[in-house]
């Protein structure tokens, strides 16, 4: 079982794995080889991985109040960025 974030930010368990991961803290989320949040697990070992979530998809990571990585989703954050409202719109 894998455990995802939900749109109204509660956990749950889900047969399926997440197709994004985000950063809790920071709620920003992002692909799971985003070169940033690699590079901060391997530099922080035990840390970061308490601060990591996984959403089933972008709908709900917006949802639950995250925004695009502005690195590894760099055309998505620039979107977002412009116009927050207008870039939510397209997930209703």
């Amino acid at each position: 079982m894998y455990k995802l974030l939900g749109a109204d930010g509660v956990p749950y368990l889900s047969e399926t794995p997440g197709t994004l991961g985000g950063n809790k803290r920071l709620k920003i989320y992002g692909r799971l080889d985003c070169p940033t949040a690699l590079s901060t697990i391997r530099r922080f070992p035990g840390s970061y991985e308490k601060s990591r979530v996984f959403f089933a998809d972008e709908r709900t990571a917006l949802a639950a109040g995250y925004r695009p990585c502005g690195n590894c989703l760099r055309e998505k954050y620039r979107e977002y960025r412009e116009d927050p409202e207008k870039y939510l719109k397209q997930f209703d």
